[in-house]
């Protein structure tokens, strides 16, 4: 989507609903709406930068997993993998939408210590009990399968490799908005720097224009900006922009079969990208917060860190190089690294959509889903999102996900 063909001024001074940011999230919650006969109100999405070059989205590694260890997660997971596989059929049998599929080669967590190997039994329970495909893996089952690996450390692995592994986001989050604006959703370049709270309510959005917008409902989509738009409302949030780096490399040696994601014990994760190269994923260390504008790359985490681990646990990449590389950042939700998802009690038409903390593109077809439900009907249909309600930040009681990777 070209970002000349987005307006600059809304074309109504009101409208029911209000969207504050346009990447995957809102452009999901902005779909729902436009696709349930139910809702008939007015939809706004502000984005600040319609060329997404600085957004989660862009930056996004687009995997999927029914990995987790909370029955809600996997669910929304198994959501979003029906979603892109019939992406056609949810979007009304549009012949011009693709016929998208799911790259399965799995996620495979790997365990060097009876602990963790313990809550990976305990996950799979969990999994296997919302109707995931979790394999458990003995090391000897795992050089079996993957003969590249070294497992000498490794107590014990899980894999999944039904709907579980790379996915096309792009395409997702194209049609998102482009089906939402062909529906009647109305997305301007701005951004919003003010509101107006009166009797527990926003009233108005004022954006960096001038232009004032009243609102039915606001929408707080604005992924590691979360904290400043809830401020703007005179609420706190503890979401922050933290950096994560990937890089993509070549091997001299490719290996003969695909490379599941591989989530090693020190925390670096690595996968198949292409038929002959690979994508790495790390955290930087410390992980502090970061400017928004700071996507600076530590090129000496791959040397010192990244590059040794993987040549580590695959002697065969010990001759790689690196193809290409950029820095992202996780909308990193400080108290449990799960959504906050819903309204805020005291300020009721105040919602929010905020801290997936690197779940954002595989959740978002399910939190689009939930969010317009809340919109249209004032509780979720589908699936129960109400762990995810603001509530636990104010109480300090975080959700237990022990699959956060």
């Amino acid at each position: 989507m070209a970002a000349q063909t987005w307006a600059t001024k809304p074309t109504k001074t009101s409208y029911d609903v209000v969207i504050i940011g346009g990447a995957i999230m809102g452009s999901a919650t902005a779909w729902f709406l436009s696709d349930n006969p139910d809702f008939t109100g007015s939809v706004l999405v502000v984005e600040k930068d319609p060329s997404y070059e600085f957004s989660s989205t862009a930056h996004t590694n687009s995997c999927i997993r029914q990995q987790f260890s909370n029955t809600v997660n996997v669910q929304i997971s198994q959501f979003a993998a029906d979603f892109v596989k019939n992406l056609r059929s949810h979007m009304g049998g549009d012949a011009r939408v693709p016929e998208l599929d799911i790259q399965s080669y799995g996620y495979l967590y790997l365990a060097d210590n009876d602990g963790f190997a313990q809550t990976l039994r305990e996950n799979q329970k969990i999994q296997r009990a919302a109707g995931a495909d979790t394999e458990l893996l003995t090391a000897e089952e795992i050089a079996a399968r993957y003969p590249f690996y070294n497992v000498d450390d490794i107590v014990l692995g899980s894999i999944n490799t039904k709907d579980e592994g790379y996915w096309d986001g792009g395409a997702v989050f194209d049609w998102f908005r482009r089906s939402a604006r062909e529906r009647g959703v109305e997305y301007v370049q701005g951004e919003v720097v003010a509101m107006a709270r009166e009797a527990g309510k926003i009233t108005s959005v004022t954006l960096a224009s001038g232009d004032v917008v009243a609102c039915g409902q606001v929408v707080n989509a604005s992924g590691p900006r979360a904290a400043r738009t809830a401020e703007m409302a005179g609420i706190q949030i503890p979401v922050e922009p933290r950096k994560r780096f990937t890089w993509i490399f070549s091997a001299e040696q490719p290996l003969p079969m695909e490379l599941p994601l591989t989530i090693d014990p020190s925390g670096v994760h690595f996968r198949q990208d292409g038929p002959e190269t690979y994508l790495a994923g790390a955290a930087p260390d410390p992980d502090p917060a970061v400017a928004f504008d700071d996507f600076h790359m530590d090129h000496n985490r791959w040397q010192d860190h990244v590059w040794p681990i993987i040549a580590t646990r695959i002697p065969q990449f010990e001759a790689i190089k690196v193809v290409t590389e950029w820095a992202g950042h996780y909308a990193f939700n400080t108290l449990d690294q799960n959504a906050i998802l819903g309204p805020h009690p005291e300020v009721g038409n105040f919602l929010f959509q905020n801290g997936f903390s690197g779940h954002g593109l595989q959740q978002s077809p399910a939190m689009g889903r939930a969010m317009a439900e809340w919109i249209t009907y004032g509780a979720y249909r589908a699936l129960d999102m109400s762990p995810f309600a603001f509530e636990r930040v104010l109480t300090n009681t975080p959700i237990v996900e022990k699959a956060v990777i």
